[in-house]
């Protein structure tokens, strides 16, 4: 049975994510297979998600069982979880994540150290990520995220703002890269990621959970904002 059939015939629709934009994302090949959705959630909801987005007071990302949002935000998450989403992605990269659990981790903010945005492909666990905007705005050249044809962060073939709604979905590869120039600023923007296996999954949790610990302690806090990456 088509992934479309398959949408027609028992997902529910989605509450806040704009399906026909998604689906109009047109899936690039250079430098890796992505797709960009200008506006993925439309932004009449913008006001009412943020105001029931997560609070996150430090820098680096944040697993989604060490946060606490509201039912607007909330619905976006079950939206990105259903069923009908992963679908859509199966369809844009003509792949099967039947086996492929979600996680899904979060960032709020940049402090604008060096450290910050590094180049990196995504790790070998992963299938498909999806990157989503939930900056009120982002007035800033640096910061925004890049496509990248090298581990060189200057090296890059698109770029765009981590503002609301604004969808990136990439396969992931050896040559997957992806970064940003470092810039201090509230950065908010959420990490799906369909990965191999469910051990995967608790293990970033667990690791995501102990980092939210002792970023809570101030002197840990310190190291962690100063440690290379």
């Amino acid at each position: 049975m088509s992934n479309s059939a398959r949408m027609k015939q028992g997902d529910a629709a989605f509450s806040l994510l704009d399906e026909a934009a998604i689906m109009a994302a047109e899936l690039r090949h250079d430098p890796y297979d992505f797709a960009f959705a200008e506006s993925a959630i439309n932004p009449r909801f913008k006001d009412e998600v943020l105001a029931d987005a997560p609070r996150i007071p430090d820098r680096g990302s944040y697993g989604l069982p060490n946060l606490h949002y509201g039912p607007r935000f909330g619905a976006v998450i079950q939206d990105l979880l259903s069923p009908r989403f992963r679908h859509l992605v199966e369809q844009k990269f003509d792949t099967d994540l039947s086996h492929n659990p979600p996680v899904i981790l979060m960032m709020g903010n940049t402090t604008g150290h060096y450290n910050e945005g590094y180049a990196h492909p995504d790790s070998k666990h992963k299938i498909i990520t999806v990157l989503l905007g939930f900056s009120h705005e982002w007035p800033y050249e640096r910061g925004r995220l890049r496509v990248l044809r090298s581990a060189d962060r200057e090296d890059y073939a698109f770029e765009f703002a981590p503002e609301f709604g604004r969808m990136m979905m990439f396969r992931v590869c050896d040559h997957s890269w992806h970064g940003f120039l470092p810039q201090k600023g509230q950065r908010m923007s959420l990490q799906l990621c369909y990965v191999d296996s469910e051990s995967y999954v608790r293990r970033e949790y667990f690791r995501h959970g102990v980092s939210a610990f002792a970023k809570s302690v101030p002197l840990l806090r310190k190291l962690i904002e100063w440690a290379p990456r």
